[in-house]
């Protein structure tokens, strides 16, 4: 867990991915490295997702994971097909005790201090705040944070170019999730080219 957070503390970004086709999968890979963001949480959200991490995973440099992650079923599946974390929307006990027995790092969705007392059992040091501008963004965090000191947030839902920067500034805040550098138009346009632009001036925003 502790080499994957620091991963992610480097990157700062974390590309939320939606692919609808598996074949967009490993020009979406190679667009990331290039543009020198090599990670993606790969969605939960259509049926080409366990194939994309699959394809996507065959790329030494990146580190792949699955998001939107609803059952323990799932969880399995994009494991298997190597996903190296796993990211719920919220809460959900059954999936983040198959990740702890099987040593797999989870982000669980969180918006509220009861759903961060339930990390504390669970002994998990990072929570995903989502979604982050719906529920008042830096504000609750750092409202949050008071009384849970020792967790940290990644934020996702809103983030864009644009504010990213004030996210990230807050030392509670271990990186954010965004989708601007990889919108589903994009992808499903196989504009891999802007992907990798895009890509690469968020890598140059957050340095």
């Amino acid at each position: 867990m502790s080499h994957l957070l620091d991963k992610i503390a480097e990157f700062k970004v974390i590309p939320v991915v939606k692919i609808d086709n598996a074949t967009d999968a490993a020009p979406l890979a190679k667009a990331l490295i290039a543009g020198g963001l090599p990670v993606a949480e790969v969605t939960f959200r259509t049926d080409a997702a366990e194939e994309a991490i699959k394809e996507m995973s065959k790329f030494s440099e990146m580190v792949v994971g699955a998001g939107t992650i609803t059952c323990v079923e799932q969880a399995q599946k994009a494991c298997d097909a190597g996903a190296v974390f796993i990211v719920t929307a919220g809460f959900n006990r059954l999936v983040t005790e198959f990740a702890v027995e099987n040593n797999i790092p989870i982000f669980p969705g969180v918006c509220t201090p009861t759903e961060l007392m339930y990390l504390l059992e669970y002994k998990l040091p990072v929570a995903k705040f989502f979604p982050a501008e719906q529920f008042g963004g830096l504000n609750t965090i750092k409202a949050l944070s008071g009384p849970f000191p020792n967790i940290r947030f990644m934020p996702t839902g809103g983030i864009n170019e644009k504010n990213i920067l004030e996210y990230l500034a807050n030392p509670k805040i271990i990186a954010c999730g965004g989708s601007w550098m990889v919108k589903d138009t994009l992808i499903n346009e196989q504009k891999f080219d802007e992907i990798q632009r895009l890509t690469s001036e968020a890598v140059k925003l957050v340095k």
